[in-house]
């Protein structure tokens, strides 16, 4: 029977444990650049088996919310480079987010004002952060996106393989790429925001299209064994709508095993809601999921997220449901999660008006045990 606590291997990587800690947006990266206090965030939580950083933007066009990091600019690969040193020193292991918002974002976050870009210009009809003129912060609606012209694609998936290269410069175990929660590759992924007639419209094989090809240009890149990919086959997150998620990604999966990828990062129903969540009118079969992945020959260590507890967690990875499990927001409040899991410790409760820039508090300032 595997532990929660047995160290394990991800593709390249080498872990501790099989707890992770799951991507979590601060926005406390003004211009982009991560801050030294970044570093002590992550650094404190580096007991995890593996660290996924918040998401990050590949450029500037990938922007979506105020102050969320990149990895675009050089003053951005050194801040990063703080930041995995210090997790590093620690014995600890990091990814990075790869991210492209898509429609998500607002004209004041774009260069020039420029309308954000999507499949089909559809408008998200969701909100985003952005920082007022007095210097505060709050939530607007999204933008009207403009579509992606065919020949803007190339481009695209180059910003994602040269912002894989900037993650390994920084120092970086590997990547994540942010296939999920109603942004851009779950956007072209999703029925209902690719409305295309191109060869990345239409057909579930041209709607995945694009995730594949950037999942195949950073292998290419930095290699199979430090990739991994983020995916949530039935979030509503960002006004996400697909008729029928499951065939959608049984081929995805399928189509992933050939790839040599490090792991496939799940979310299990509604993002931060209930697991139970269906779309298109009938329960997702997670294991069906997974086995695609299998039965195709893929040995990507898979990770599952979403409300799981200490029992859940335990139970996931000793049946064989999952690899290693994902925690998010327990990680804020719990720097020292791991060690709580192990103890039965209780737990810190969380404070949800400091997720979005609400100073330090929540960021470095929660109590570990004595």
């Amino acid at each position: 029977m595997t532990s929660l606590f047995a160290p394990m291997t991800l593709g390249d990587i080498n872990v501790a444990n099989r707890i992770a800690m799951a991507p979590l947006t601060r926005n406390r990266s003004p211009k982009a650049i991560p801050l030294p206090i970044t570093a002590t965030y992550y650094a404190q939580r580096a007991t995890a088996g593996l660290l996924v950083t918040e998401g990050t933007a590949i450029s500037r066009q990938a922007q979506g919310y105020a102050d969320v990091p990149g990895l675009y600019t050089p003053e951005a690969i050194e801040g990063w480079k703080a930041v995995t040193r210090a997790v590093h020193d620690k014995g600890g292991k990091i990814v990075t987010q790869l991210w492209h918002v898509g429609a998500i974002s607002h004209t004041s976050l774009q260069e020039n004002g420029a309308a954000p870009v999507s499949p089909s210009g559809i408008p998200a009809q969701s909100k985003t952060y952005v920082i007022n003129d007095d210097g505060t912060g709050g939530f607007v609606e999204t933008s009207v996106p403009r579509a992606l012209e065919t020949d803007e694609i190339p481009g695209l998936i180059e910003d994602y393989r040269k912002a894989a290269r900037a993650a390994m410069d920084a120092g970086f175990d590997g990547v994540e790429i942010h296939a999920a929660n109603g942004y851009l590759l779950q956007q072209f992924m999703s029925s209902e925001s690719n409305k295309r007639s191109d060869a990345y419209g239409g057909s579930i094989e041209n709607r995945i299209r694009l995730t594949l090809e950037v999942v195949q240009a950073i292998v290419q890149e930095i290699g199979g064994g430090r990739t991994g990919i983020r995916l949530s086959p039935v979030t509503p997150a960002n006004n996400n709508a697909d008729t029928d998620p499951q065939p959608v990604y049984n081929l995805l999966a399928e189509k992933l095993a050939g790839l040599g990828l490090a792991f496939i990062h799940v979310v299990e129903g509604a993002t931060g809601g209930p697991r139970d969540h269906q779309m298109g009118g009938k329960p997702f079969d997670w294991e069906e999921f997974r086995n695609s992945h299998r039965k195709a020959g893929g040995k990507a260590a898979w990770i599952v997220n979403n409300g799981y507890t200490a029992e859940t967690a335990r139970k996931a990875v000793e049946s064989g449901h999952a690899d290693m499990v994902a925690f998010g927001k327990a990680f804020i409040s719990n720097p020292d999660l791991v060690r709580r899991l192990r103890e039965d410790a209780p737990l810190n409760e969380w404070d949800q008006s400091t997720f979005y820039g609400g100073g330090e508090k929540g960021y470095t300032d929660y109590p570990t045990l004595d």
